[in-house]
């Protein structure tokens, strides 16, 4: 097979692989390696912004105490610091880059508030933030030479050197990745991409459940492949619904951002009724996990198909200078939010936990690192704050490039390796593939989603564990296409997330469990770990609302 060499392997060209990439290429050769097109990825749709302390009002202590407060107990403090106040000088890089963040009247920066937040301190580009910072990054990649961008190929497995060698355990010292294989989408053909440092920036699961704001790239393909590598996940019953996506039956995964509730829009029932004050002192602006559980609790109980997010109120002045792209998204679907509510329903968006990372990016497999959503660094705990996720990819690819540079001043060049066919050769019928990705998205979707029981766990881990196994058969018979890629890492993650919930007895942030609705500090005040072949573990305990960060003055 074909090799692709390089010093540093990127996989994933969102906002932390970009950010990682262009530190990256100031002293190494650099390869992305991107599933669609380079600017696909869930940075780009990002509508919401990137938080950070930019006001003379706001400090680091309270954006620390929000964090640690939406994250009920699980943050880290330390990496919930480090983030908090490493995060202005980077806003500051992208805006040196080119991004151009919306600005006041004055020509301050226009600083929005959303769930959670005790002050505004959101920046942001409209609400279109995502895609605004992802053409400038995506510019600045293009112009550094020893960045080679691979579109439309797609990781299979990473090269770990334990299989390489056919060892069946890791080798002595630890195992080590050299990269990953890739298919190549245009042509069905599989090649290595050998590095001496693999970084996963893969992004998120979403596509694990029918109904998700996440693009179709969503499949948590860097999670699925690290675990199999060996790796420590972490903390994946915690999954974020997003309040607010658009209930429309032609409306393809599109969220109105929590931005609009940040301005003053409301949440009500069909008949007008406003409900959020029941449920949180902070009524509409309450964190994501309780808003989200609130408006399934009042479609359970109405027996109604969606709420309605009215924020007629503001003015339509407002309402289009503030969010143009919501706005027209909308009108195109027959909804002029001006004279009327948005239809919304919770859907699928963020995964909180991922492949257990170190405040540097490290994971325990050596020259394997993970940052942004694909990462577990013990910045969101049980629940993330909003916005905080585009602010820790880019302090995640920034700290990260650091750790690459130190591992490729100790072995630039991966020695030579034996390569395997990793798959089948079979022609597959795509029927085969298409039944079992609605199944698993329909089992999650019912059993894993807001609201979970012990009932509905025991029969989603059976389920699923089923179809799992029929696709790991395929996996090996047939000829590997992206379709099968994406099946074989969905129904891994799906085991996965129902065996964390299934460790976790109790409720805590975004895991909600009928059977044990209360939390359970003495016990659970814990990281959820999983690695293959093991059963499902608890951290040390973690420090939770303890700790404090000094003030931005």
């Amino acid at each position: 097979m074909n090799q692709v060499r390089t010093d540093v392997l990127v996989l994933g060209s969102g906002i932390a692989g970009l950010t990682f990439a262009l530190r990256c290429s100031e002293w190494a050769d650099v390869v992305i390696v991107t599933k669609k097109d380079r600017s696909e990825s869930n940075t780009n749709y990002a509508q919401g912004g990137i938080a950070s302390v930019l006001d003379a009002e706001d400090d680091f202590r309270l954006h620390i105490q929000d964090t640690l407060e939406a994250g009920d107990g699980l943050c880290h403090p330390d990496v919930v610091e480090a983030v908090v106040t490493e995060g202005p000088g980077l806003v500051q890089r992208l805006m040196d880059l080119g991004v151009e963040f919306s600005r006041d009247n004055s020509g301050h920066l226009a600083l929005g508030r959303e769930g959670g937040h005790s002050r505004r301190r959101i920046v942001h580009a409209r609400d279109q933030t995502g895609r605004e910072i992802e053409t400038a990054l995506l510019a600045a990649v293009a112009a550094r030479p020893n960045i080679r961008l691979f579109e439309d190929h797609v990781a299979v497995d990473l090269l770990v050197e334990s299989r390489l060698l056919s060892l069946g355990r890791p080798p002595a010292g630890g195992e080590r990745c050299w990269g990953a294989y890739v298919l190549d989408a245009r042509t069905g053909e599989i090649h290595p991409f050998v590095s001496a440092v693999t970084c996963l920036a893969t992004g998120g699961c979403g596509k694990v459940y029918r109904f998700t704001s996440n693009p179709d790239i969503a499949t948590g393909d860097g999670l699925a492949m690290a675990y199999r590598a060996g790796a420590t996940v972490g903390n994946l019953e915690f999954v974020q619904f997003h309040p607010t996506c658009l209930y429309h039956a032609e409306a393809r995964s599109f969220l109105i951002s929590e931005a609009v509730r940040g301005e003053g829009a409301q949440l009500k029932t069909l008949d007008g009724s406003t409900f959020m004050s029941r449920y949180h002192p902070l009524g509409d602006l309450a964190p994501r996990d309780t808003v989200a559980r609130s408006i399934d609790m009042e479609m359970k109980t109405r027996g109604e198909p969606h709420v309605l997010l009215d924020a007629r109120h503001l003015g339509g002045e407002r309402l289009v200078s503030r969010f143009p792209h919501i706005v027209e998204t909308c009108r195109r679907f027959g909804i002029d939010p001006v004279t009327m509510p948005i239809p919304v329903v919770p859907a699928a968006h963020y995964m909180c936990g991922g492949v257990v990372s170190d405040i540097h990016g490290a994971t325990d497999i050596g020259r394997l690192l993970a940052i942004g959503e694909v990462a577990m660094t013990g910045l969101h705990g049980a629940n993330r704050l909003a916005s905080n996720s585009l602010l820790e990819a880019l302090v995640f690819g920034e700290r990260a490039s650091k750790t690459a540079r130190g591992l490729l001043e100790q072995a630039r060049v991966p020695r030579p390796l034996p390569w395997v066919a990793p798959t089948g050769t079979e022609r597959k019928e795509k029927v085969i593939v298409d039944h079992n990705w609605s199944s698993v998205r329909g089992v999650m979707w019912d059993y894993v989603g807001i609201v979970r029981s012990d009932e509905r766990l025991a029969s989603a881990l059976e389920r699923v564990t089923l179809i799992r196994n029929d696709v790991e058969r395929f996996y090996r018979r047939f000829t590997v296409d992206t379709d099968l890629i994406e099946l074989r890492n969905i129904t891994l993650i799906a085991e996965l997330i129902i065996r964390s919930a299934q460790a976790r007895r109790e409720s805590r942030g975004l895991h909600y469990n009928q059977n044990c609705p209360e939390k359970d500090d003495e016990r659970f005040l814990r990281d959820t770990l999983i690695s293959a072949g093991r059963p499902v573990s608890f951290g040390s305990p973690v420090a939770g609302l303890a700790g404090s960060g000094s003030s931005r003055g």
